[in-house]
């Protein structure tokens, strides 16, 4: 059965390439200094693919980026609901493209072992460092394989701070999608040394919809309402969520709490500006965004495969390359812009620590 759906997907992907490749005239790219053959790079969403509004479409954004400047193909996948599928997509894109790029840690053993059958593919993982650290120093876990990670807990302190500045009652929320493996508790440590830099008697109030290895935390919308409807009842009047697709119940909550108390209360987006993805009904709501620049970590690394300077190893993006940052959308923040301004300065410089752990 595996074989079936293995030669299933592998000829639907080589269609797409074939006719992405016949609708374009031009086989070659001005990607840098030279000029290249043009190729299909292959991108696996995580679970809730392209539409999500967070995570996945930022790496769809980095992705039609490249398409646009680079004038590559792009063919995507979506694993199946529990993700048993992964190592079959990869594979597939592996046969189709010379650049395959997975998003999320998840898929980090199964591009391991694809790419160490496909040596003659890069692969890049988002969320993974992709490094081996029995070794001293870590070393790549093979050497087609990028990893592209994030400093979370950064761009999570500024909007911390904003949070804070903003805040009538000292009293916000943190809605984490899964806890338990690391990287989530990254946002709720940035946030909350943010937030205690502004007033250190600021109250954060975490709380995790899952724990790992249960990652049903990220589809759970229901549950993300149901949680920050209990935070504003006991007086949060601002909450951040990093709970990928389960933050749309954080915005109906908003929302509804808003409306039914006459009180405004607030939510803070993450991952992508989501001020502009969730919807004109949450615009009112959305006090500002966390930007994980995926889509610029996708990009860069088509960029480099393009100009043929890939490299194995981790990548990291932060405040210093605009890796991460904050939204401005709606205008609710341009009143305290230039504080988050200075406490950026601050953490470039070295200035500021931010912890990656509660």
């Amino acid at each position: 059965m595996k074989n079936s759906w293995r030669l299933l997907l592998t000829l639907l992907a080589s269609f797409a390439l074939v006719a992405a490749a016949c609708g374009s005239s031009d086989d070659t790219v001005d990607a840098g200094s030279d000029e290249v053959e043009s190729f299909n790079m292959g991108l696996t969403f995580d679970i809730g693919g392209r539409g999500d509004q967070s995570f996945n479409d930022s790496a769809a954004a980095g992705a039609d980026r490249a398409v646009e400047d680079l004038g590559i193909t792009v063919s995507d996948a979506e694993p199946n609901a529990d993700g048993s599928d992964r190592a079959i997509l990869l594979q597939a894109q592996a046969d189709a493209s010379t650049l395959v790029v997975a998003v999320g840690f998840l898929f980090a053993d199964d591009v391991v072992a694809v790419a160490a059958e496909n040596p003659d593919v890069n692969f890049a993982v988002v969320d993974d460092a992709m490094l081996d650290f029995e070794a001293d120093p870590p070393v790549s876990r093979g050497d087609n394989i990028a990893g592209l990670t994030f400093a979370e807990e950064q761009g999570s302190f500024l909007v911390g701070a904003a949070a804070a500045l903003k805040s009538e009652t000292n009293t916000l929320g943190f809605i984490g999608g899964v806890g338990g493996f690391g990287l989530i508790e990254k946002f709720e440590a940035g946030f909350t040394a943010g937030a205690q830099a502004v007033n250190p008697d600021v109250v954060v109030i975490p709380q995790y919809i899952t724990q790992a290895p249960d990652f049903d935390g990220f589809f759970a919308g229901d549950r993300a309402r149901e949680i920050a409807l209990s935070m504003y009842d006991q007086g949060a009047d601002i909450i951040y969520h990093a709970a990928g697709g389960s933050g749309a119940g954080l915005f109906e909550a908003a929302a509804e709490q808003s409306e039914s108390t006459g009180s405004q209360v607030w939510a803070i987006g993450v991952d992508s500006d989501q001020y502009n993805t969730a919807g004109a009904e949450a615009q009112p709501y959305i006090l500002t965004s966390m930007l994980k620049r995926v889509d610029n970590a996708v990009y860069e690394i088509t960029t480099s495969h393009a100009n043929g300077d890939f490299t194995a190893g981790n990548v990291v993006y932060d405040l210093s390359t605009d890796g991460v940052g904050y939204s401005t959308s709606g205008g609710y923040i341009d009143d305290i812009t230039d504080q988050l301004e200075e406490f950026k300065a601050q953490i470039v410089s070295g200035d500021i620590v931010v912890p990656t752990a509660p």
